[in-house]
């Protein structure tokens, strides 16, 4: 989920999101690995909110990010936690905590493309942070409508649904 006047493949320098990092020398990439985790990770703040507007849903794109060769990540999910020595307050607490592991695994010698972690407005969804150096192996195939579109109408319906949201 992408601003409509800017292409999808972002890579956020400004250290204000959970896995940038810190000294804002590498950018992340935020991606949802399905349409929901995009749509909710967009658009569940406020959590007192209980609806989009179409002004919302107009600013913005769901756009497909292809790969053109394997990431690799680390998996911030389930069991692999503890492989770590970390529990979900990595992914789900405070954003220093997240960027300092964000930076570590960063320049860890294996040289991972991201992180993998449940999203924080539906953990049943997975997101990936993706580091810079990976942008090589990304394609993007723009959307060519909103989800405001008619295009996309049965999708919005279902995620509207899926969250208990309402449209104005």
């Amino acid at each position: 989920m992408h601003r409509a006047a800017k292409a999808p493949l972002f890579f956020g320098t400004t250290g204000e999101n959970r896995f940038d990092d810190p000294r804002q020398d590498f950018g992340v990439l935020y991606t949802g690995e399905s349409p929901a985790c995009a749509f909710i990770e967009t658009f569940g703040d406020p959590l007192d909110i209980p609806f989009v507007t179409v002004a919302q849903l107009e600013a913005r794109k769901l756009s497909l990010v292809e790969l053109a060769a394997p990431l690799r990540v680390v998996s911030l999910v389930g069991a692999d936690l503890r492989r770590l020595g970390a529990d979900a307050r990595l992914f789900a607490a405070d954003h220093a905590v997240a960027q300092a592991w964000s930076r570590a695994l960063h320049e860890h010698p294996a040289r991972p493309d991201g992180l993998r972690y449940p999203a924080r407005h539906d953990p049943g969804e997975l997101a990936l942070a993706v580091f810079d150096r990976a942008k090589r192996n990304l394609r993007a195939r723009v959307a060519k409508h909103t989800l405001a579109g008619p295009e996309n109408r049965t999708l919005l319906a279902e995620l509207l649904d899926r969250y208990g949201l309402g449209l104005l």
